[in-house]
């Protein structure tokens, strides 16, 4: 099958689903947060959306993430 994120963008995204703020995430994957928000504006654009909210409930609809 295939997916349209990224191991990493999954991470960030399952973490953006249990209200992990992005410093949260950061520090949880060992990374910088501009890292974590280039991964998320990375989504976003993959995506064509214009909010981490709209990229959650897209992602959620074509079972890329569950919640």
């Amino acid at each position: 099958m295939h997916t349209l994120l990224t191991k990493r963008e999954k991470e960030i995204f399952h973490l953006l689903a249990l209200n992990f703020s992005t410093k949260e995430i950061s520090n949880q994957l060992g990374i910088s947060e501009k890292t974590v928000r280039n991964h998320i504006s990375n989504v976003i654009c993959k995506l064509g959306v214009q909010s981490r909210l709209q990229a959650l409930l897209e992602l959620v609809k074509l079972g890329e993430i569950d919640l």
